[in-house]
């Protein structure tokens, strides 16, 4: 953690004339310790195998991520964001991580939920500053008081909240609840970040949403219904080998088919993913 915290104290008067300035080119310094986060002996070597898949310092970069934000990471599973996240803002930053509670009536998710807290306790040299918010749909579903957080980031979960939509609840549309929170706490200017895996613009999300997927045009427009304007999109994470209609857990890494062509869908790679750049405008009032 020592080189961690020098470089956090070697950038930080750096940091702070770019704090407003998201996506106008990332600082030489951020971009390092960006790099001594990715590169840290803290990541789990299953994970760093990943990268090539997920990009994350290009990933972070594009959302415009500063050392000294206040980020919340919605539904980090089994913290693969977090290990690069926690270093990266331990020192000038908070990072708050949302997420279902031990305490949660699920048992998947309740198991999830003490693997990763027994994760953050293992290294407090690393995580002992993360917070922790309950995140659970449909009980639990606030992201901060308003315009709180700098940042808002999410990585390939937007599938799991579409289960109201697609089933048609109106008194409990998920996706929309999230959007209008995660609206509510981001302060003004604040960025939402989301990858997320991509199914045909043409299909209905309710089929996609059986392959995990959705399509980008659809995501799109349910955040700008929610007040967000969309900033920017980017390909870093597309994935063109990827047909797109096929159940994503059938691809690397779940391979949720064991070995019936699993090497047909080792060659293919991880999903197709959206990566998103959204923004709560700086004249706005709460949704």
């Amino acid at each position: 953690m020592k080189r961690f915290r020098f470089m956090a104290a070697a950038l930080f008067c750096l940091v702070l004339p770019f704090a407003g300035a998201a996506h106008a080119g990332t600082p030489p310094a951020v971009r390092q310790a960006l790099r001594q986060a990715i590169d840290g002996p803290q990541r789990t070597p299953a994970y760093v195998r990943r990268d090539r898949y997920r990009h994350p310092l290009q990933t972070l970069e594009f959302f415009g991520i500063r050392p000294d934000m206040t980020v919340v990471e919605v539904l980090p599973g089994g913290g693969w964001y977090t290990e690069i996240l926690a270093p990266f803002l331990r020192d000038h930053g908070r990072l708050i991580e949302a997420t279902p509670p031990a305490s949660s009536p699920n048992p998947f998710s309740r198991r999830m939920a003490l693997r990763y807290a027994a994760k953050l306790r293992a290294d407090p040299a690393v995580y002992g500053r993360v917070q922790m918010m309950p995140f659970e749909p449909p009980a639990y579903m606030g992201l901060g008081p308003p315009d709180s957080v700098d940042m808002i980031v999410t990585f390939r979960n937007m599938h799991d909240l579409m289960y109201a939509n697609v089933h048609g609840r109106e008194t409990d549309v998920i996706l929309e609840r999230f959007f209008r929170s995660a609206y509510r706490a981001l302060k003004p200017g604040g960025v939402l970040g989301i990858v997320a895996h991509r199914a045909p613009s043409a299909m209905a999300p309710a089929q996609s949403f059986g392959l995990g997927r959705l399509p980008q045009p659809f995501l799109i427009g349910e955040a700008e219904r929610a007040g967000f304007r969309l900033a920017a999109t980017s390909e870093i994470n597309a994935n063109p080998k990827d047909p797109r209609d096929i159940p994503v857990w059938y691809l690397p890494p779940s391979l949720a088919q064991g070995d019936n062509d699993r090497a047909h869908y080792q060659a293919i790679g991880e999903a197709d993913n959206m990566t998103l750049r959204f923004t709560k405008p700086k004249a706005s009032s709460p949704k």
